[in-house]
């Protein structure tokens, strides 16, 4: 391990103390964990504390852990996690946190301290069902309005239960049971072998 993530991570202990519950070192990248009822404060402190200036937020996305791995995982299910950037210190953290209802995944909103996160917990919300508390416009992104699920889900299925087209008579677009045939598009390929053989 370098020096710098050494440093980094003596940092975040002192900073962040009892409220990191886990933290991985991996591939020279470091992750931290921590419980739901402390995202946003441990949040604010990542941003503002001298020692770690993690001014940007790079990329925040969910997790849906079930069925994950080769052994039977019983861990909380959904996850959101948050990739942050220091400019100013040139450091970069993974932050994971767990949503601890997993028929109501519910976090805290950050848009107050990193407003490009809106776009991020959107996407969270339409694709997870992640919902983000006091996130000023939570709102589908990706998907139609009236779509029903969330398409990342593991339990979603993976040839739909509806599809949607435009109905001119109505003048709208309207959802009906999936119409598609299952059918095998591999092809069938026929060998002659010894026909032409000499």
């Amino acid at each position: 391990m370098s020096a710098k993530l050494d440093q980094l991570l003596s940092n975040l202990q002192t900073a962040l103390g009892a409220k990191i519950t886990q933290h991985i070192l991996a591939l020279d990248e470091v992750t931290i964990e921590c419980q739901a009822s402390d995202y946003l404060a441990v949040c604010q402190i990542l941003r503002d504390d001298h020692r770690l200036k993690f001014e940007q937020l790079i990329d925040l996305s969910g997790v849906d852990y079930q069925d994950y791995g080769a052994e039977a995982y019983t861990g909380l299910r959904y996850a959101v996690v948050t990739h942050l950037l220091s400019v100013s210190l040139n450091q970069r953290l993974r932050l994971r946190v767990f949503a601890q209802d997993e028929h109501f995944p519910m976090l805290p909103t950050l848009v107050e301290l990193w407003p490009v996160a809106n776009w991020y917990e959107r996407e969270a919300f339409d694709l997870f069902g992640i919902m983000f508390e006091n996130h000023p416009d939570l709102r589908r992104i990706l998907t139609d309005y009236g779509f029903v699920g969330h398409p990342f889900r593991k339990d979603f299925p993976v040839i739909g239960n509806v599809e949607m087209r435009y109905d001119p008579e109505q003048q709208r677009v309207i959802y009906q049971p999936v119409s598609i045939e299952a059918r095998n598009n591999v092809p069938r390929l026929i060998r002659n072998e010894g026909a032409h053989a000499k």
